[in-house]
């Protein structure tokens, strides 16, 4: 065979692989409302920039007449590209091959990604749509699975890992996008779950439909796993190129700088009367967020989940920040589970990142109840605590209105040494609010009083004078300076300008032991 000949058998064989499961196969995946794995490819890389490894990959399956069903790229398409002209390795399931389904030679392909993504610092997409494990492979493809898990541990905190759910992703294959940094998911054409809803039902009696429980609405809103969700691929797509522009390629670099023509000592004069005068009323501190922050560069993630706390990614002076905010128009800024889970979560991506965290406080405390404490508030509170006291990136606190009790403790005080910290002229620091600390500490003397309404009222104008206010804080150094409002977004960059250069290094050891 000429070498001309052996060419044309090479772009023979690369048409071949492109093919997938065939033009059928394809064509019901588009009635589904669904990209091919292809298709996504090109929607997510810059033109031109996809370089393919592996596409001649064949399973490896002799069992069940496996051995006459062989499809080149073996139903997942691997390799490296760029986004905005910044490198990342990817690997794209494709359902029109074996229902996604994964083989051990599958599994190679997105190891071998993830393996040369650690080595050269470089972070990974995977796009998933599948149907789990190939079961004419047994426990060999399970090992498959268990070898992807153990390097997305290890990748953890080195690069930055995306999962993308555009397709079933059920039993064991959910747990590598679970350990992964954040999740995409689609409506109506994606679901993650365990076990489907015919073990549900076989187990349990409930009947439910695959959306009810495992859909995007349901991981965005009550299981928290969804960090982002979107109506179809292509907007999926474009959520995650959004999301890679304030990642850093790895986790020995910074995050990309963007040049932008917001004033760095721009004056927020609304800032000014944001905060009602009745310490009750709430106010929508993404407002305060929008308004410090670079125009236009607040991404919030985890936006349907635990609305009570507020992260996400901004720029301030055009370099990347991660936010922590109280939300006061939910439980009033109050402190739950879901909301410890959610920031604690996001703390440690943006340490492990070198990407700072400016936190905006306005915390009444930890949420109380009976089930709050029979779930394990105390323990998943900590979670939030351990992981503002574990981070080393530089951290700016400002306290809008409320910071109460041990929430005041654990929203990055001086004393889990926040580097720098503000209050506006509204901040009451205290042990509690002026309502519990007057009817706790002069219980009696109210009620013994002639007139106990208007004895209360006094205390409480006497409490929030000589307490509820930023001022005892400060006289004891835990607030750095009292700040106007308006302020808040020139203080912030020169603070961080300042702490560009800091270093800090945790204790020698092993890991720590979160509480889990």
């Amino acid at each position: 065979m000429s070498t001309k000949e052996k060419i044309e058998e090479l772009n023979k064989l690369r048409e071949k692989a492109k093919e997938g499961g065939g033009k059928e196969k394809v064509e019901k995946q588009h009635k589904k409302g669904k990209l091919t794995a292809r298709e996504r490819i090109e929607l997510l890389l810059d033109p031109g920039s996809f370089d393919e490894f592996d596409r001649f990959v064949t399973h490896k399956c002799y069992d069940f007449g496996m051995e006459k069903k062989k499809i080149l790229g073996d139903g997942v398409i691997t390799g490296f590209g760029k986004i905005k002209g910044r490198p990342v390795l990817v690997f794209s399931q494709d359902f029109t091959v074996f229902g996604g389904s994964l083989s051990y030679a599958y599994a190679e392909k997105i190891c071998k990604i993830l393996d040369l993504a650690m080595q050269n610092g470089v972070p990974v997409i995977g796009l998933n749509d599948s149907g789990g494990a190939r079961i004419q492979e047994g426990v060999v493809s399970l090992a498959g699975y268990a070898e992807i898990f153990w390097r997305n541990v290890m990748a953890s905190g080195v690069i930055p890992q995306i999962s993308a759910i555009m397709g079933p992703c059920a039993g064991g294959a959910v747990y590598s996008p679970a350990l992964t940094d954040f999740i995409f998911m689609v409506e109506k054409t994606s679901y993650m779950f365990i076990t489907g809803p015919e073990v549900v039902k076989a187990v349990t009696g409930e009947v439910v439909s695959f959306e009810e429980l495992g859909g995007a609405k349901v991981h965005a809103e009550k299981s928290g796993i969804a960090h982002f969700t979107a109506k179809d691929d292509r907007e999926c797509i474009e959520k995650i190129k959004d999301l890679f522009e304030y990642l850093p390629l790895n986790n020995l670099e910074d995050p990309p700088y963007m040049e932008n023509d917001d004033p760095e000592d721009r004056i927020c004069e609304e800032l000014d009367g944001i905060i009602p005068d009745d310490p009750n009323i709430p106010y929508d501190m993404k407002n305060v967020i929008e308004s410090i922050t670079d125009k236009g560069t607040f991404l919030e993630v985890h936006e349907e989940f635990a609305q009570n706390i507020i992260v996400g990614f901004a720029r301030m002076a055009g370099r990347v920040i991660g936010i922590v905010a109280q939300q006061p128009m939910v439980l009033a800024g109050a402190l739950d589970i879901d909301a410890s889970i959610k920031g604690a979560r996001f703390i440690r991506f943006c340490d492990a990142f070198n990407i700072p965290l400016i936190i905006l406080e306005d915390v009444p405390g930890f949420l109380p109840g009976v089930e709050q404490e029979h779930r394990g508030i105390i323990k998943n509170g900590a979670k939030l605590l351990y992981a503002f006291s574990e981070a080393t990136v530089p951290r700016i606190t400002v306290i809008t209105r409320k910071s109460y009790g041990g929430a005041y403790c654990v929203m990055s005080s001086k004393q889990i040494r926040g580097d720098i910290n503000f209050a506006w002229p509204t901040a009451e620091i205290a042990v509690m609010g002026p309502e519990g600390a007057v009817n706790i500490n002069f219980r009696k003397e109210i009620e013994n009083s002639d007139d106990p309404e208007k004895l209360r009222q006094k205390l409480l104008k006497e409490y929030r004078e000589k307490f509820a206010n930023p001022y005892v804080a400060a006289s004891h150094g835990y607030i750095d300076d009292v700040i106007e409002p308006r302020e808040t977004r020139k203080k912030i960059i020169n603070s961080l300008k300042m702490l560009e250069n800091k270093s800090a290094k945790l204790p020698p050891k092993k890991h720590g032991n979160i509480p889990l």
